[in-house]
């Protein structure tokens, strides 16, 4: 629920792939979803089928697509104490321990990059460059047809907080407070609004969704060679007429 990941009955109706692949206390990274993504691409090529990479975050799509350079793990010992110290202090707090070319490319509330970057600080491997690097690179590994969805800001905002409200109905903060008595691990605990639901808080929930949003919406203008489509108006059998128009072109 808290993922709005597929139901069983929509992956009945429609193939799904790489959807509850990891465990809730498992660590996992942009790099594992790249073995897993690229692995379930090449085999769907192989076989003269067309694998369709749909949603989640940019860094995760360009993991999907094109070569990503990755930093190497670093020590248990090093992340859980950065865990510790994040959960006791805050995000904001150890903000003001990275190097400071670091700090103007990581907003002090990003809990996960301020984690990140903190960790590589202290095993001594060099830190992702401010803000990231690159968003986007046109070098991808296939043949790739790329296809961005928008809408009229108030047609969104109002599908945000429908969804955010669907999804706090269907029992997502009993969800969250479940999977934190468990000990769900850094990366669970990072899906969108995990906190907020954990709080009970549905305004700030729905704000977080609004966030992602915002954030899908710049990673999109970083695809040079994207085909953007506007479906405001649009019904979704409208809308994939229109995506299919461009696989055919």
């Amino acid at each position: 629920m808290l993922t709005a990941a597929p139901t069983p009955s929509e992956r009945e109706w429609l193939e799904h792939r790489l959807v509850g692949v990891a465990d809730l206390d498992e660590e996992f990274s942009a790099g594992k979803f790249a073995a897993l993504a690229r692995r379930e691409i090449d085999e769907l090529l192989a076989e003269g089928r067309r694998p369709i990479v749909v949603g989640g975050t940019g860094l995760y799509l360009r993991a999907a697509l094109a070569e990503l350079e990755l930093r190497p793990p670093v020590p248990a010992g090093i992340r859980e104490q950065v865990e510790r110290e994040i959960a006791e202090r805050g995000s904001a707090e150890l903000h003001r321990e990275l190097d400071p070319e670091l700090k103007s490319g990581v907003h002090p509330n990003d809990r996960k990059r301020i984690a990140r970057a903190l960790e590589l600080q202290r095993a001594g491997l060099d830190p992702p460059p401010p803000g990231g690097g690159a968003l986007w690179t046109a070098e991808l590994r296939h043949p790739t047809v790329l296809v961005g969805l928008t809408m009229d800001r108030s047609a969104l905002g109002f599908r945000i907080a429908k969804r955010a409200q669907g999804i706090a109905d269907s029992g997502a903060p009993e969800e969250a407070r479940r999977a934190d008595e468990a000990g769900a691990s850094r990366t669970a605990r990072a899906a969108i609004g995990f906190d907020e639901l954990l709080a009970g808080d549905m305004e700030a929930y729905e704000r977080a969704q609004r966030s992602f949003a915002r954030r899908q919406l710049t990673w999109m203008r970083r695809l040079e060679t994207a085909h953007v489509i506007d479906r405001t108006g649009l019904d979704d059998a409208e809308v994939a007429d229109l995506v299919l128009a461009q696989l055919d072109a």
